[in-house]
């Protein structure tokens, strides 16, 4: 449970399109380890964010989008919560997702601390999806985007083609093994059971992995 001496100051920022169907009770529910964390009884009690100029957590019923931009005072415990929370919100994502979660360290003074003592700030990017290849696809929109801006400090944006066919490449290999590693699990074609295709993923590749 959060508290007001917590070592950590944790913020979570993020943006995740949910299903059309997705009601306010099943979104109390998912996000139910965060709202419970900061001592609320409810989604609404919990929804506002340490500091009153941040919206905190809100539910835009006609875009089907969740929003995040919440703080809460807490501990390394809260990790298990974020866990959980991801793990309740790929039931209900319409398509993949990356939230960010920074810890602030609220016991370092960088003025009073020793030369040699480092602040326990942290940052976390957690991801979100329906399955494996919507999570992979939003990795890799990520991944380009940051190998781009990086990249074009020193070459133009016609050059970084290779790079980004390098990197769908290295993803496509990634999604492949996964796939393999969930056939191996399946009994062979025709040895009965009443369910037929389903699986994780789709079996679909993320776009642009070719």
């Amino acid at each position: 449970m959060a508290s007001y001496n917590a070592p950590f100051e944790i913020h979570v920022h993020g943006q995740v399109p949910l299903r059309a169907d997705v009601t306010f009770e099943q979104l109390q529910e998912a996000l139910k380890p965060l709202w419970t964390y900061a001592g609320a009884r409810s989604l609404a009690d919990g929804a506002h964010s340490h500091y009153e100029d941040e919206p905190g957590i809100r539910f835009d019923a006609h875009e089907h989008l969740l929003q995040l931009c919440w703080t809460v005072s807490g501990d390394e415990d809260f990790r298990q919560s974020l866990d959980e929370m991801c793990m309740n919100l790929n039931e209900l994502s319409l398509a993949g997702a990356a939230i960010e979660v920074t810890f602030y360290d609220t016991e370092f003074d960088e003025e009073e601390a020793e030369p040699d003592a480092q602040s326990r700030d942290d940052f976390l990017m957690l991801f979100v999806g329906p399955n494996p290849a919507a999570i992979m696809q939003v990795q890799r929109d990520l991944l380009v985007q940051d190998v781009i801006n990086m990249m074009e400090r020193h070459f133009d944006a016609a050059e970084l083609t290779g790079v980004v066919e390098e990197i769908d490449r290295l993803f496509s290999q990634r999604f492949d093994s996964l796939v393999n590693s969930l056939e191996i699990g399946k009994p062979p074609r025709g040895s009965g059971g009443g369910h037929g295709g389903g699986g994780h993923g789709g079996g679909r590749k993320p776009r642009h992995l070719h």
